[in-house]
């Protein structure tokens, strides 16, 4: 492993879990200040820890390599949430799954690759997975990524900007043809313990009502909701349902589970779309926006956040600072341990300002 005394020369970065806007905007800055600030090697983990359980899985990043690719969606190099070396899930002749440990194949490959630090670029999975290399022994400096908004100690992620104007554009193409129908739209949005991007697309987008996380709903109560707007002359509604979005009394609606315990959601749009149609009498018609979210361009918010998030990494690297991860705190970029950032899932709190400012608009939550 790299003392702290040796000179750093070669870095690695490497983006986990879902992909998002912004990944290769942070893999350039990243590239640009390393080679310019420093004069480091820059190589790319392919597939996240992946690169690391097979030898030499590495692209070579120079300036060349990262020309021009901060407007585009997702990673150069590869991403998974699949991935966890410390239960990886090894298949068998027999086609079951066997978890092993590989983390010491990674830490040897490390060594292989002749690297002084890994940036790993990803959300609160691939942090903890960072966390305990760290504690292993590996140089780590985390950057924080997802569309979810949910990771504690920075107060934005990027990649959520640009998830919540996808959104918001689906809501407002929507509205059209909801209107000249006379329909109840259900839009089912990402989000699967926290509910910003529903939150935010659907006060942006006028939605008319909203289900979080954060807020359990009765499904009765909305139903009766949107039938008084339609009796009050509004012929259509606009309902946001986060996808880990739970009734009262009820759960959140998963579709399976992986060999590591990790759910899988989905289908609560479609339920809350069939009980608004039989409880409200109202047509109803339910969309799915799903991966969408995660792809195009990032916005211009979310470059420059990335960018920032990338230049003061390499920054940490250069302090040997490791076990931190950089945060957006007001309009400063800190560093804070990977540990307080994991700690918790940030999430909405049900008396907060954009809650209020929402029943304020007379957006419903389900639970009145």
């Amino acid at each position: 492993m790299a003392k702290p005394n040796k000179d750093i020369k070669k870095i690695g970065i490497s983006t986990g879990g879902g992909d998002c806007p912004g990944l290769n905007a942070v893999i350039r800055a990243v590239v640009l200040t390393a080679t310019n600030t420093y004069g480091w090697e820059v190589i790319g983990i392919l597939d996240s820890f992946n690169g690391l359980i097979y030898p030499d899985q590495i692209m070579p990043l120079t300036i060349h390599e990262v020309k021009d690719i901060h407007y585009k969606g997702g990673t150069i190099i590869g991403t998974t949430n699949k991935g966890n070396p410390f239960k990886w899930e090894k298949k068998k002749p027999d086609g079951s799954v066997e978890i092993v440990d590989y983390s010491d194949r990674v830490m040897e490959n490390f060594e292989h690759l002749g690297l002084d630090a890994l940036i790993v670029i990803g959300g609160d999975g691939t942090q903890k997975i960072a966390l305990q290399f760290f504690e292993k022994g590996m140089p780590v400096v985390g950057v924080p990524k997802t569309i979810d908004n949910d990771l504690s100690a920075t107060d934005i992620t990027f990649g959520f900007n640009s998830a919540v104007r996808t959104a918001t554009e689906v809501l407002d193409k929507l509205r059209s043809t909801a209107e000249s129908h006379h329909r109840v739209m259900v839009v089912e949005m990402m989000g699967r313990h926290s509910g910003w991007i529903a939150l935010h697309s659907g006060i942006a987008g006028s939605a008319h009502a909203i289900l979080i996380p954060e807020i359990p709903f009765d499904i009765e109560s909305l139903a009766k909701g949107l039938n008084d707007r339609a009796e009050k002359g509004d012929k259509y509604s606009i309902v946001v349902v986060a996808e880990g979005a739970i009734p009262k009394g009820g759960e959140m609606s998963a579709i399976g589970k992986s060999a590591d315990g990790t759910i899988h959601l989905g289908g609560m749009g479609h339920k809350v779309g069939k009980a608004l149609e039989e409880l409200s009498g109202l047509e109803t018609r339910v969309m799915v926006v799903g991966h969408i979210q995660r792809g195009g361009s990032p916005t211009e918010f979310d470059r420059i956040l990335a960018t920032r998030y990338g230049e003061a990494s390499v920054h940490l690297v250069a302090a040997r600072d490791f076990g931190k991860m950089v945060a957006l705190r007001g309009t400063a970029i800190k560093s804070v341990p990977i540990t307080e950032a994991i700690g918790e899932t940030k999430k909405i709190y049900p008396s907060g300002t954009l809650v209020k400012v929402a029943r304020s608009l007379g957006i419903q939550f389900g639970d009145e």
